[in-house]
């Protein structure tokens, strides 16, 4: 893999920019890959979703109050990607665990610690958090709200590699020309665009450099598809990650069938 660390980058609000992180995070997993999905949006904090439990501590804490403590002692198993669920009662790998595991990383804190969270101060701090979790994982994908805050900012320019995250609209279409600019203002770049549908959007053709990603079911509960499906959600998310990464997978998946190839 050529990058470790990938940020998504929101050019709207509601673009599905942390379904998408936590999507791509578990096509690598099924990759065998170890990887993070940091919160970089803490207004949204949409990430904690995806966990069970209670989380504490979470990311903004480590940026604040419990600044000296490890990453992971804020990471916690994505659901539906193994992690402790994975294992059977003798310790033994389950056959549904994939190959890798998926960590999220999330932001779950109250307005006044969020606050503190998005200094300037903590902003530094969260760029280390992110070299921290290169170190300790194959991959590294942080979910980043539109770029207008320190933490967006943190993200978008300590990565890797930024990929914007759009509706698949006009309106989204705009919205990334938009990011794009704001990204350069801050001396970062973007390097693809994921287009997402929903049912009953679309924009017509994609210009180069764009991956076009099918509408699915939007709830949580349904996360994540490309653990284990094949259907054509997931296997756009298999190029959204070549794209994303610069990097190829080792994934296979079954080819159709005649009567799929014909199927109305």
């Amino acid at each position: 893999m050529n990058a470790t660390t990938l940020a998504l980058v929101g050019a709207t609000g509601g673009a599905g920019t942390t379904r998408t992180a936590v999507e791509l995070a578990a096509m690598g997993a099924r990759d065998g890959a170890d990887v993070a999905v940091v919160d970089a949006a803490f207004t949204t904090q949409g990430l904690s979703e995806y966990v069970s439990g209670r989380i504490d501590p979470d990311l903004t804490a480590l940026l604040t109050d419990d600044s000296d403590a490890a990453l992971s002692a804020a990471a916690y198993p994505v659901i539906g990607t193994g992690g402790d669920s994975g294992r059977t009662a003798d310790g033994e790998r389950d056959a549904s665990e994939l190959p890798g595991r998926v960590d999220a990383i999330p932001a779950r804190a109250p307005f006044e610690r969020v606050a503190r969270a998005k200094t300037a101060e903590a902003a530094r701090k969260l760029e280390r958090r992110i070299g921290e979790a290169a170190t300790t994982y194959d991959a590294v994908v942080v979910d980043a709200a539109p770029v207008g805050s320190n933490e967006a900012v943190a993200a978008a320019t300590t990565v890797d590699r930024a990929v914007a995250v759009r509706p698949a609209t006009v309106h989204g279409r705009d919205a990334a020309q938009r990011l794009r600019g704001r990204i350069a203002d801050v001396g970062g770049s973007l390097d693809a665009t994921l287009a997402v549908e929903r049912p009953g959007s679309g924009d017509g053709e994609e210009g180069d450099g764009v991956v076009r990603v099918p509408a699915t079911d939007p709830e949580v509960a349904a996360a994540p598809t490309a653990a284990r499906g094949d259907d054509a959600y997931v296997r756009a998310i298999a190029t959204a990650y070549e794209a994303a990464f610069d990097a190829t997978l080792d994934v296979e998946f079954p080819e159709p069938s005649l009567v799929e190839r014909f199927a109305p």
